[in-house]
């Protein structure tokens, strides 16, 4: 009996030691970023930063909360895995209580440290974008509240509409009350077989929690991992404290051995588009012209008061006249 608890306990060690030495069960460093952030010097390995990007020992701030502000960080090694998870620890917070914006972006993408309009990113992009939108004084119909987070598949051709969240675009989307929260907020892509799982942890209860699942997502291998943020006349501080991918060991994946380098990012599924409602057009006219109308038009209803009154005490007295 002894010895064969004695062997039962050196098959457990052995079995813990063959895991640890399994690279696929653990986090991919050339990938994440994690503090310490800094190697040799002020460089990150494997990172390199843009913009109005600012590294401290404790987060990596991508914009402060000051207006027309774009910062991003951009991983320098391509993923060449097909089925992984990345987890990005973040927060978002700032002064505005009523408006604020306008968010960050999670990438997957092509190209990398290409500035430009879609929170910080280019347009017109090849990958896969997961939108963090605060932006919430958006004039044409959306049917839900912000902060809200969405996910992109484009080929390079598809227009991110940013006055209207994408909507027109997205794969699928939720709700996340993710903005000025005094605990930590992360959220998790899971890219598995081809389906996109999104989940977030901002309930402060220590689990994940779907936020929606997309089958049908084809995606390349050899893509860049990047977070990038801006600020236009509204504001926010966009800092990102880690960020962790995990290749995902999938032995009974019928794909494991295809090759995805050159095949073009697509999905099956997009949401309906919304009716494309133009917002309306905001006044020319300034405050004080504004001003002055009311009170031209406020003395107008008086005069014509005083006028009626006037009339009719005069219709009033002839009448009486015409009776002595």
């Amino acid at each position: 009996m002894i010895w064969s608890e004695y062997l039962g306990v050196f098959l457990y060690c052995l079995s813990q030691v063959s895991a640890e030495w399994n690279t696929k069960d653990f986090m991919k460093r050339e990938h994440s970023l994690i503090k310490p952030y800094y190697g040799s010097g002020i460089e990150i390995p494997f990172w390199h930063f843009t913009g109005s990007t600012i590294v401290t020992p404790n987060y990596i701030r991508l914009t402060s909360d000051l207006q027309s502000k774009v910062g991003a960080i951009w991983n320098s090694v391509p993923v060449n895995v097909r089925n992984w998870e990345l987890q990005v620890h973040f927060k978002v917070h700032g002064k505005g209580k009523d408006l604020f914006g306008d968010g960050f972006a999670i990438w997957y993408a092509k190209d990398r440290m290409k500035e430009g309009p879609v929170f910080g990113n280019n347009d017109f992009f090849h990958g896969l974008a997961i939108i963090l939108d605060t932006y919430s004084n958006h004039n044409g119909p959306h049917n839900h509240q912000h902060p809200y987070i969405s996910a992109m598949v484009n080929n390079g051709t598809l227009h991110y509409d940013h006055d209207r969240d994408g909507t027109h675009t997205q794969l699928a989307g939720c709700e996340a009350k993710f903005r000025n929260l005094d605990y930590d907020t992360h959220i998790a892509i899971r890219y598995e077989k081809d389906v996109l799982t999104v989940s977030t942890d901002i309930e402060n209860k220590a689990a994940w929690k779907e936020c929606f699942q997309v089958k049908g997502v084809r995606l390349p291998t050899g893509y860049y991992l990047g977070v990038s943020a801006t600020t236009g006349d509204l504001s926010d501080n966009h800092d990102i404290m880690s960020v962790r991918l995990f290749e995902l060991d999938m032995p009974d994946d019928p794909q494991a051995d295809e090759d995805r380098s050159n095949i073009v990012p697509s999905a099956t599924f997009f949401e309906p588009p919304r009716d494309h409602v133009e917002d309306p057009k905001p006044s020319s006219l300034s405050g004080f012209k504004v001003f002055i109308l009311m009170l031209v038009g406020s003395i107008a209803v008086v005069a014509c008061v005083v006028l009626g009154i006037m009339f009719y005490q005069k219709h009033h007295e002839n009448k009486r006249k015409r009776f002595y």
